[in-house]
């Protein structure tokens, strides 16, 4: 099933990324835990995919799986960095092969070790290049490209950053999903801008619960995110209980998603670092709402 079809629905939308074991001796444990998540039913998952490849071996084979048992609707991340046209062809060919519908077009992060390196030569820059490659295929995917509320790293301003962004929107993504914030009203902002740019494919909103207080740092690293002052509340006083701190966290994205809702974002997307005991009482929390 082509996500367009989920996401373009007034349904309300609660779906979960997961990711793949880095080395073959976690992939066991890994697997029980995504399979968990999947064992919820949600409207689709997602399963990412290491930049140049580094646990891709993973990806389509947990996609294929999850699809073939649980029949929930699959997302492939697939990403360019550092990757030749060769690698990518494969990997497109592989995720057609194995009727996976859905791609998320990324660029990926660039490896530590090639920060510094000579890049003119690269067969892949940007996501966009992404995009277009799978569009020139011929394989009739849904598309999918990631957006910054709080703008990309990478970008001068928000202006610049919604222009790059309707490139890549007019190159070929049906759909956006957002990296993750916790301060809705950022949200509201980018999403009234982006419609003011031009962009009215389906957005999909990224939430990242945090569950312990290590994960923060980790957090504003990959996002630049900006932590209000009411969740440095929380981490103040339950960062050095995990119990409570996981309790809280989860509390605090389901308070964001109950907001989102309620303001007619309908479709939303949890990062939830291969714990179904997170997905699990988010999905509980929000029973009644989802109708489940």
């Amino acid at each position: 099933m082509k996500l367009t079809s989920i996401l373009k629905s007034d349904k309300l939308s609660l779906s979960f990324e997961v990711f793949p074991p880095k080395t073959d001796t976690a992939f066991e444990s890994v697997e029980c835990a995504i399979e968990q998540i999947a064992a919820l039913k949600p409207p689709f998952m997602s399963v990412t995919y290491g930049a140049g490849g580094g646990t891709g071996k993973y990806t389509l084979e947990i996609a294929k799986r999850i699809k073939a048992t649980y029949g929930v609707p699959m997302l492939a991340h697939l990403t360019c960095v550092s990757s030749d046209k060769k690698t990518v062809h494969a990997q497109i060919e592989a995720i057609r092969a194995a009727g996976i519908q859905n791609v998320m077009a990324l660029r990926g992060d660039i490896p530590a070790h090639l920060e510094d390196a000579d890049r003119s030569n690269w067969d892949y820059h940007h996501a966009i290049d992404l995009v277009r490659e799978l569009r020139a295929s011929g394989a009739d995917f849904c598309i999918g490209g990631a957006c910054y509320p709080e703008v990309h790293p990478e970008s001068k301003n928000q202006k610049e950053d919604l222009m790059h962004l309707a490139q890549k929107v007019d190159a070929g993504c049906d759909f956006l999903t957002t990296q993750m914030f916790f301060d809705n009203n950022l949200l509201y902002n980018f999403l009234y801008k982006a419609r003011e740019a031009g962009i009215t494919v389906p957005v999909v909103a990224g939430i990242m619960p945090i569950t312990n207080a290590s994960q923060i740092e980790r957090a504003i690293k990959l996002s630049g995110s900006h932590m209000p002052r009411r969740f440095l509340s929380l981490v103040d006083k339950f960062g050095s209980d995990p119990a409570a701190m996981k309790q809280a966290g989860i509390a605090y994205a389901t308070d964001q998603i109950i907001d989102l809702f309620a303001n007619n974002v309908t479709n939303v997307h949890v990062y939830s670092m291969n714990k179904p005991e997170v997905a699990a009482a988010i999905m509980a929390n929000l029973s009644d709402i989802l109708g489940k």
